[in-house]
C-alpha cells in the first residue's frame, strides 16, 4: 500500500504496535471514536514505516507519535491534542495543553517515548485487532 493511497483515506495514526502503553491508547481511541474517524498503522507494518519515512521520521528509531490527515501531519503532543479534540465532546478540552510551550510538552513526551518499554512493557508481537476492528487498521 503506498503512502499516497493511505493519505486520502482519512486520518491515520501511526503507533508502536508492540508497546503496551501505545496499544492501550489505540484501545481507548477505538472505544471513544464512535464516528470511526481514525485508522491505525503499527510502525512495524509496511504502511506505518512508509508514513513515518514520508514525514521525516526514522522508521528504525521512532520516538514520535504521528497523525496524518490528508496532506498534513502532526507529531508528538500536537498530534495527541488534535486526535483527542477530534473525538468531540469533552475531549475537546484537551486543547488546553497548548498553553504549555511546545518545547516543554514535547520534551516530556519524548522522555516517556524513550522509556515506554521500560516503564510500561512491550508485547512480543503486534496486537491483532478483533474482526470488527480489522478494517480500521492498515496492514
Amino acid at each position: 500500500m503506498s503512502t499516497e493511497s493511505t493519505q486520502t483515506e482519512g486520518a491515520i495514526i501511526v503507533f508502536d504496535g508492540i508497546c503496551v502503553l501505545c496499544n492501550g491508547w489505540v484501545r481507548l481511541l477505538l472505544r471513544h471514536d464512535r464516528r470511526g474517524r481514525y485508522r491505525f498503522a503499527a510502525m512495524q507494518s509496511e504502511p506505518g514505516r512508509q508514513l513515518l519515512a514520508a514525514h521525516g521520521l526514522d522508521p528504525l528509531d521512532p520516538v514520535s507519535f504521528l497523525l496524518v490527515e490528508g496532506e498534513r501531519a502532526w507529531t508528538d503532543t500536537d498530534a495527541i491534542a488534535r486526535v483527542l479534540a477530534g473525538l468531540g465532546g469533552a475531549w475537546r478540552l484537551s486543547g488546553i495543553v497548548s498553553v504549555i510551550p511546545r518545547t516543554i510538552r514535547d520534551s516530556l513526551y519524548r522522555l516517556g517515548a524513550r522509556n515506554r518499554y521500560r516503564w510500561f512493557g512491550r508485547h512480543e508481537q503486534c496486537t491483532v485487532p478483533s474482526p470488527e476492528q480489522a478494517s480500521r487498521f492498515l496492514t
